[in-house]
């Protein structure tokens, strides 16, 4: 294996971790609005996360980054080409960590309301637009012969990525659940199991349509492989939520996610970023990707840092892994 095949790996690793823990944070600030029943309710849910949610978006830094790094030919062709949508994700990203810290800043009841919505649809869009996303780098774009997109925002709103967006939305919203109720104690924890298996119920379906539909245009026996997992994991998921098993029920639903981007990666190797007009004209980890020398580098200094970042995010949510509840919550901080 080259260098530059390992960088796909790692940074399909870097983007799977992102997924995991992003995605229960989003499927959390969704829940706000769909689970919780008043202020305090909502402050809970704001709460599980909240020791969390910025070290999750650290991921999605380091994926950028090393994309930048290993692949800039793709890191080009997909920011320029994918600009609207990017910009929005990274708008509602900016937007979502500012309500976070502003929400109690001031006692108004507008004042809270407004952050409030501010982090359901800066959670819901990004969870959408992940999966319209990779639906399309997964299917494949409007490249031309100097690896530049050629199409428009409207290309990128074909059926298989909007059938995409809705897994990562349903299939997110069904992980901040189970979250909520390993994470909750009381009523709030009952009603996020209920919630949990009808949402899992919905993202069961789109999920097994969208990976079989991925499978028969570009997968293999590998890719069949985790198509397997990733349904038998949702199953299982399903099954250890209805049974009360929280612990299971999150392991089995990151398993799930962990599983399904395994398909894409899987199904786009050795592409990065398939042409629709030309298969000639795709880019492809040997035509995008960085020079030996460069990658060399990255190497040693990924071997270096990311295990003390794991190390590190890994400390904070053992201090953080207690479950919560409205009891906890000061009367002041509910309003």
């Amino acid at each position: 294996m080259q260098l530059h095949d390992v960088w796909f790996v790692l940074i399909a690793v870097l983007w799977t971790g992102y997924f995991f823990l992003e995605g229960f944070d989003f499927g959390v600030g969704i829940l706000t609005k769909l689970l919780a029943r008043d202020r305090a309710e909502r402050r809970v849910l704001i709460n599980t996360i909240g020791p969390v949610w910025d070290g999750n978006e650290v991921w999605l830094l380091t994926a950028g980054g090393a994309t930048f790094a290993a692949f800039p030919e793709w890191y080009a062709t997909l920011f320029s080409g994918f600009y609207l949508p990017l910009l929005l994700i990274l708008v509602c990203l900016i937007v979502r960590g500012v309500a976070f810290e502003y929400r109690v800043k001031r006692p108004e009841e507008n004042w809270q309301r407004n952050w409030e919505a501010a982090i359901f649809w800066c959670s819901l869009l990004p969870a959408f637009l992940w999966g319209v996303a990779f639906g399309n780098i997964v299917r494949g774009v409007k490249i031309d012969q100097h690896f530049e997109y050629v199409g428009d925002v409207w290309d990128l709103l074909n059926p298989y990525a909007l059938l995409g967006g809705l897994v990562t939305l349903t299939l997110f919203t069904f992980h901040g659940a189970v979250f909520t109720a390993l994470k909750t104690v009381g009523d709030i924890r009952v009603r996020a199991r209920r919630l949990a298996r009808w949402v899992g119920l919905a993202a069961a379906l789109v999920a097994l349509a969208f990976l079989l539909w991925t499978q028969a245009d570009s997968g293999d026996g590998k890719s069949m492989v985790a198509v397997i997992m990733a349904v038998a994991a949702l199953v299982a998921a399903l099954v250890a939520n209805q049974a009360g098993r929280e612990g299971w029920a999150f392991a089995l639903s990151g398993v799930t996610i962990v599983a399904a981007v395994a398909v894409l990666f899987l199904s786009l190797f050795p592409n990065v970023m398939p042409s629709t007009l030309n298969g000639d004209w795709s880019l492809t980890v040997t035509n995008a990707s960085s020079s030996p020398y460069t990658l060399k580098i990255m190497t040693w200094l990924a071997a270096i840092a990311t295990p003390l970042v794991v190390l590190y995010q890994g400390w904070t949510y053992w201090v953080f892994r207690k479950r919560i509840g409205t009891q906890h919550i000061a009367p002041d901080a509910a309003h």
